[in-house]
């Protein structure tokens, strides 16, 4: 467990739904990875992402898929590709990451409540 937050601590974590419209292979990735450019609406755009998720999908699989995401960490370089948001993901029983997302389409970019 780790130590508890403030609501404003909350508040600063900018957690939105996108939309995955294009997704590669990651061959250059230390870890097997896959690229994602997801929509986040007009506000934020499009963002791109890797993700380190090859256990449970395959690229062509993730088009059109909602995703949740933390969008406002900085810029981070992973080998010659710069991801801009962080995808969230649980780790399932073999510790292989699950995508989180909305059980119903939602617009993209809404931020989570």
């Amino acid at each position: 467990m780790t130590d508890p937050i403030g609501l404003e601590d909350f508040l600063n974590v900018d957690i939105r739904v996108g939309t995955i419209v294009r997704a590669e292979p990651f061959p250059e990735a230390r870890k097997p990875a896959i690229k994602l450019w997801i929509d986040f609406g007009p506000e934020l755009g499009e963002k791109k992402t890797s993700a380190q998720i090859t256990a449970h999908y395959a690229p062509e699989d993730l088009t059109g898929r909602q995703v949740i995401a933390v969008t406002n960490f900085p810029p981070r370089q992973i080998g010659p590709f710069m991801s801009e948001v962080l995808v969230l993901g649980l780790s399932d029983s073999n510790g292989d990451i699950v995508l989180m997302r909305p059980d119903q389409n939602v617009p993209n970019g809404e931020r989570l409540h």
